[in-house]
């Protein structure tokens, strides 16, 4: 939100963003979450966000993080979720990809979610720490062909059509247009074009057709978030909530259901280990084997976002029930509380009641007795 306007606020438009002194105070005064703090070009500052790899109830965080954390030794504070952690240093965001598994690196466009719950173990101030970052960046994110051949020798996987999402990310050297017509020609090809043409037919909500046409271009295109993005937003499926911040970390809907969309596929497209092959084969029987065993991992991913829709789903009843629950003891006790109230008041009005009776019964017959003998004394006179 942007303070004083009330209007949503947008990490590329710098006309909705506020100083820090503005959001906090805006943030004690209203019914706020919490403020961000927006990466841009202008500033030396680079975000290093670290997804579940911490427990929230036991605070153990898991080694790569801590290697992550302990390596940069700059301002580390705990996520709004609880279950990660946000490193923001001074540096130099390095050439190449920026996101890989649960480790995204934002230097500019986007924003983190401020909690202040900051790690007791590392610095209170923003370090500079461009040699560590670069590092960081070089063994946990960005991909080699150092890393590719080892992760390949390692599976004895050479020239095999498809590689397992442990491998690196695959270039998948088509033009969109070649690759959609490959995924129609699949076994699943029809599958890929209902959804493609936005259909939800067999799917409970959109959500779950979004994730399942992503895990479908995760496999076509090699696991590639910009690609899927981009052949997304082509398809029927296209919705505003797409590009809707739904997180903590100011990520969108899209984003998280891309990143969730190929960190469950398990195997992906790869033309060049087909090309390499001293086997031909033609285009039909190719799609088929490529689907063919890529069939579990789509379907394992579309079962776990259907299963992560339905634990939140169950979270929501819940809460809601809890709710209610709590409203309806309020309202009992309330009504109990009444009870009492009425009882009380008609035992006071029967006592006052009881102890007027005498009193009203008693003058009248006093009045009379007095005026009686009034009459009978004038009478008397006349």
């Amino acid at each position: 939100m942007t303070p004083g306007s009330g209007e949503f606020a947008s990490s590329t438009d710098p006309t909705t963003w506020a100083s820090a002194e503005t959001a906090l105070e805006y943030a004690d005064s209203r019914e706020a979450d919490g403020i961000g703090f927006v990466f841009t070009d202008d500033d030396p500052i680079v975000g290093v966000d670290l997804d579940d790899c911490r427990d929230p109830e036991t605070g153990d965080v898991d080694d790569r993080a801590r290697d992550i954390i302990e390596r940069l030794d700059s301002y580390t504070e705990i996520s709004p979720s609880g279950t990660g952690f946000h490193v923001l240093i001074e540096g130099k965001l390095p050439d190449g990809r920026n996101r890989r598994g649960s480790i995204e690196l934002y230097d500019t466009a986007r924003f983190f979610t401020v909690t202040g719950d900051s790690l007791e173990e590392t610095p209170n101030h923003v370090s500079r720490r461009q040699d560590a970052l670069e590092a960081i960046h070089r063994e946990y994110v960005q991909n080699t062909d150092t890393d590719a051949k080892s992760e390949s020798e390692n599976r004895g996987t050479t020239n095999e059509q498809i590689s397992t999402n442990t491998a690196v990310e695959i270039d998948v050297d088509l033009e969109d247009e070649e690759l959609l017509e490959k995924a129609r020609n699949a076994s699943n090809g029809e599958k890929f074009e209902r959804l493609w043409r936005g259909s939800t037919a067999g799917y409970e909500s959109q959500s779950e057709a979004d994730m399942a046409l992503c895990c479908l271009l995760s496999f076509w295109t090699g696991g590639d978030h910009t690609r899927v993005d981009r052949l997304f937003r082509q398809s029927g499926l296209l919705r505003e909530k797409w590009d809707d911040v739904h997180y903590g970390d100011g990520s969108t809907y899209g984003e998280k259901t891309i990143e969730r969309a190929v960190a469950n596929t398990s195997e992906f497209y790869d033309p060049d280990a087909r090309e390499d092959s001293s086997e031909p084969s033609s285009k039909e029987s190719e799609s088929s084997t490529a689907e063919n065993r890529d069939e579990p991992a789509q379907n394992h991913a579309y079962l776990v976002e259907k299963n992560r829709l339905l634990s939140d789903r169950v979270d929501d009843l819940e809460a809601t029930l809890e709710e209610r629950d709590d409203r309806i003891a309020e309202l009992e006790a309330t009504n109990e509380r009444l009870r009492e109230q009425l009882s009380d008041y008609q035992e006071e009005l029967e006592r006052r009641e009881d102890s007027s009776d005498p009193e009203m019964d008693g003058t009248p017959d006093q009045d009379d007795s007095i005026w009686t003998r009034a009459r009978r004394f004038v009478g008397d006179d006349n």
